[in-house]
């Protein structure tokens, strides 16, 4: 083979080589791409809306395991995270923060309470009239060390912490961060909420 072409090939499979492990170490300590694949969180998050999560923010994690190599601050209230679920940790899902440790959380008749008091929650919404147990009254419920009580903002919708608990915080991947992408076909892009930070 002329060395020129060997040159040449040798220079592009190096960036090639550098290209991906910096595609990985982002992807495993920075931001990762995540996408919105149900109504749970209508109508902060659309079906279709397509995420960059902030792994950075609550730590450093070893990569494949539960366990952090540096811890900052754990999520605050009204944080939207993505987490490992506890039911089956090959899924990823995402769900606003409403409790944090020591809190005492409770929901009576579609109404959410911590610690006593009644929450104004601007974001929710209610899509059905019925008052259902478990989903509409929940608690009260102490929500443990190093753990965090997670709901859906489409309330009345949304497979959350009380139908099956608390997310730890080994669990907790990162916090959402913006919409790069959101569409509901190729024919429906929606270009407003392109760039828009998640609060």
């Amino acid at each position: 083979m002329n060395p020129r072409w060997q040159t040449m090939l040798k220079e592009y499979a190096e960036a090639l080589i550098i290209a991906l492990v910096l595609a990985l170490f982002i992807r495993t300590f920075v931001v990762q791409a995540f996408k919105i694949p149900s109504g749970s969180m209508l109508q902060t998050l659309q079906i279709g809306d397509h995420l960059l999560v902030n792994k950075f923010k609550y730590g450093i994690q070893m990569p494949f395991m539960d366990r952090y190599i540096f811890q900052f601050d754990g999520p605050e209230l009204q944080d939207i995270i993505v987490f490992e679920f506890p039911e089956d940790p090959s899924k990823d899902f995402i769900k606003r923060v409403v409790g944090t440790p020591g809190d005492v959380i409770e929901v009576r008749d579609k109404v959410f309470y911590r610690n006593g008091e009644p929450v104004h929650e601007e974001y929710i919404q209610h899509t059905d009239e019925r008052v259902a147990d478990r989903r509409d009254n929940f608690g009260p419920y102490t929500v443990p060390e190093n753990s965090y009580f997670v709901l859906g903002d489409n309330r009345d919708e949304s497979y959350d912490s009380r139908f099956w608990g608390v997310v730890e915080r080994e669990k907790i991947l990162g916090k959402a961060w913006i919409i790069y992408w959101s569409w509901e076909g190729f024919s429906n892009v929606r270009w407003s909420r392109i760039g828009n930070r998640i609060n």
